[in-house]
């Protein structure tokens, strides 16, 4: 026999009107954005064409251009271990628990979050005003963003870990640093590592974006071949791109299932 059917309750007053309100803005950002129907339809052909003239891809480049994503690699690995060796220490500074005070832990995850809030490009923009274009600035544009979003991931993972562990090392007389150093740091180890392959994969991508502002790698490649309409090349670099971004994928889920 069978219970009866769930129902979604009426809302009240105050929940219909907030459901009202975030429709209208719903379909206000649809008419903001001036997307149409009309408009992809007539954007079409342009983009068949576009593509039509990218094949077949042009492989009298494709040495300089695979030199050229090696760098882009070894800039997005660069960027990523400097942001993790980076995120541990402010991760303790931000963790419930660990951090020595209320302030340091307030102003860490501040900043922190600060660092995760700024678009990559922004950062880009910023680096390459600063060090001059080229990998340099791509390299702190991933330290940066790395350590947006491993520090704040390092922290709750870290105050996660069993809390009798702990308190049980303390009541030996262990220090701060030892309790750390024996024992949350070994239980958030493999949410350490989770996080630290998600965050190569993501500066994979990122990194070629991040040449569309100068800041190194590929993407500078790719800027140049569309500005010269040289599409075929274009469709080159993208492909490569693709390609390594499946290998980053495929490596990092194979050393997820066999370290986790």
């Amino acid at each position: 026999m069978t219970g009866p059917v769930a129902r979604f309750e009426r809302p009240n007053a105050i929940g219909f009107a907030l459901t009202i309100a975030v429709l209208a803005f719903l379909v206000s950002s649809f008419w903001a954005s001036d997307l149409s129907l009309d408009k992809l339809l007539r954007g079409l052909p342009g983009m068949g064409r576009i593509l039509g003239q990218m094949f077949p891809p042009a492989l009298d480049g494709l040495d300089r251009i695979l030199l050229s994503l090696l760098g882009t690699f070894q800039m997005a690995i660069a960027g990523v271990v400097l942001g993790l060796a980076i995120s541990l220490p402010l991760a303790i500074l931000a963790a419930d628990g660990l951090s020595p005070h209320p302030a340091v832990k307030a102003a860490t995850r501040t900043l922190i979050s600060f660092f995760r809030t700024v678009p990559d490009l922004v950062w880009a923009l910023i680096f390459v005003i600063a060090v001059g274009l080229g990998p340099p600035a791509g390299v702190l544009t991933i330290m940066i963003d790395t350590i947006g979003y491993a520090g704040r991931f390092f922290a709750e993972a870290m105050e996660e870990t069993d809390k009798g562990s702990r308190e049980a090392l303390s009541a030996l007389g262990a220090s701060r640093t030892g309790v750390i150093a024996s024992s949350v740091v070994p239980n958030a180890l493999p949410s350490f590592i989770a996080t630290s392959l998600f965050c190569v994969e993501k500066a994979t991508r990122a990194s070629v974006v991040l040449g569309l502002v100068g800041a190194g790698g590929i993407g500078v490649e790719l800027k140049v071949a569309f500005d010269l309409f040289d599409y075929q090349t274009a469709a080159t670099i993208i492909l490569v791109i693709f390609a390594l971004v499946v290998v980053v994928e495929q490596v990092g889920a194979l050393l997820r299932r066999r370290l986790l």
